[in-house]
């Protein structure tokens, strides 16, 4: 058990941030909705963070958390609508503000040697977001920073380790940020910084061991990080008595199959490969619709799952490399009668397959998925492997699939993909791929009219996939992909590149 920091979460979009943040200064917390009641007896636990909100505070029901038990037995930190919460819960004044802030502000006042602030340079950049204001705080609350527009940018309660602020710390933009919350969770909640991979992996490896002794486990590999890292870590605490089971949709990146099935039996892993293309294709033939192709994927990939596992006797438990923001996003802030997203990363599998579920990775975000991959040496190439949609290249061919579509697009993804890692591009973007768009366009080719597919390419920069922003690849390296594609690639006579940031847009195209 490490000591940890508890988050209650109001629904800010910035939530999952304040924990990597806080994960990355080595030190272990969890999130919970707003409403979450702190147990009496966790011994552990170290100091609560009180998240910002879509809401305000002064709207007729908004979210208000039990501070009993709280506020004054450990050290508290609100942030934005959290600090708002507790001023206007214990008197002072919170009002729609005609001084909104949104984005970048400086701390023109601060107190340097407050132990919130401290190490902090007076004038620094903090990211604001934020349409109320603090007008006016309780008498027993002190004003320990400003900015130019907003009197009340952090606060303390005298005599308590409590404090608020109007700001984001957690944000790339609040330059000093993770020096803030290293000053609340080092050195005024005394964290000791004991969550670090190596601990990890040496916990749970033996809490493996124990809960699965001898049982066999089965687990489906996509070739991506968190499956491949869940294989590995399961595969070091049990060894023989773990099944993989790695099936080619027809809907994978050009001889991914064959390369990914070399890979993982290099690391010694018991692997099944299933070649399912053409039931796959045969299932999907005609159908447009991107949610039902999705659903066709998914019932499809369950059969031949289920048919596959059922060959292996004695089986009882479904290994998934669900991970962290995949059970915070389970949970609705309202509470659970309200859910965002199933966690489980092949749903209505384990009630088919009668299976218990192992998620060997289910506290871990992404890029703790990668550090404690590092860890147990997974490759190089399949940590830095880009996200790739489980549907495949099916909701990358907007529109009926056909194996020739697959064909022309798994071509066109192979070159921009390749010419990424050849120019040394690959590791700057968060995501890339092709998309083949369901429209044709004329060309010249030679002395010949052509009038073929319209390719486009996507390329992302993100932390968690939840926003993003394209990247600006350099024109002489698209202008190369472009004309290698059209060259190269029989069916493609345009190239076009999305500079679409999410949101508005998403990053894939369906």
């Amino acid at each position: 058990m490490h000591e940890k920091i508890i988050i209650l979460d109001f629904g800010s979009q910035y939530t999952q941030l304040i924990a990597r943040k806080v994960r990355e200064l080595n030190v272990y917390c969890e999130i919970h909705p707003f409403a979450y009641e702190i147990p009496e007896n966790d011994d552990k636990i170290k100091a609560v963070i009180l998240s910002g909100s879509p809401f305000s505070v002064l709207d007729e029901g908004a979210p208000v958390p039990h501070l009993e038990g709280i506020k004054g037995k450990y050290p508290l930190l609100g942030v934005c609508y959290g600090a708002q919460y507790l001023s206007h819960h214990y008197g002072g004044d919170v009002r729609f503000s005609n001084s909104r802030e949104y984005g970048r502000a400086h701390l023109v006042k601060m107190d340097e040697t407050h132990a919130l602030l401290k190490g902090m340079t007076p004038g620094n950049q903090v990211w604001m977001s934020h349409g109320d204001t603090i007008n006016s705080i309780p008498a027993n609350f002190q004003i320990i920073a400003s900015t130019e527009d907003v009197n009340v940018a952090a606060f303390e309660i005298e005599n308590e380790k409590t404090y608020g602020i109007q700001f984001h710390p957690e944000v790339y933009h609040s330059v000093e940020g993770k020096q803030l919350l290293e000053n609340f969770v080092i050195n005024i909640a005394g964290c000791t910084r004991d969550w670090t991979p190596e601990s990890y992996v040496d916990e749970a490896i033996e809490k493996l061991r124990k809960q699965l002794g001898n049982d066999k486990v089965v687990l489906g590999l996509s070739g991506g990080v968190d499956s491949s890292v869940a294989a590995i870590l399961l595969h070091k605490a049990i060894g023989k008595h773990q099944t993989c089971i790695f099936v080619d949709n027809g809907l994978l990146r050009k001889n991914e199959f064959e390369a990914v099935l070399d890979s993982y039996k290099n690391l010694g892993l018991n692997v099944i490969g299933i070649d399912a293309k053409q039931r796959f294709w045969d299932a999907l033939k005609g159908e447009p619709d991107p949610e039902k192709k999705r659903k066709i994927i998914g019932g499809k990939f369950i059969d031949i799952f289920d048919e596959e596992a059922s060959k292996i006797s004695g089986v009882k438990w479904l290994a998934q490399g669900t991970i962290y923001p995949d059970v915070i996003e389970s949970v609705s802030v309202n509470g659970p009668s309200v859910t965002i997203k199933s966690h489980h990363n092949v749903g209505g599998l384990p009630d088919k397959m009668n299976l218990k579920v192992i998620e060997p990775l289910r506290s871990l975000f992404k890029d703790e998925v990668r550090r404690v991959g590092k860890t147990i040496d997974v490759p190089e190439n399949i940590l830095k492997r880009h996200p790739f949609p489980g549907p495949g290249l099916g909701i990358r061919i907007l529109g009926d699939i056909t194996p020739d579509k697959v064909r022309i697009l798994q071509e066109v993804d192979d070159i921009f993909i390749q010419g990424l890692k050849n120019d040394g591009l690959y590791d700057d973007v968060w995501q890339a791929g092709a998309m083949l768009l369901p429209i044709q366009s004329v060309g010249v080719m030679g002395d010949e009219r052509t009038y073929e597919q319209v390719v486009a390419l996507r390329a992302v920069q993100s932390t968690d996939g939840m926003t993003a922003d394209w990247v600006h690849l350099p024109y002489e390296f698209l202008a190369k992909v472009s004309n290698r594609i059209i060259n190269r690639v029989r069916g493609v006579n345009r190239v076009v590149y999305d500079i679409s940031s999410k949101p508005p847009a998403t990053i894939e195209w369906e």
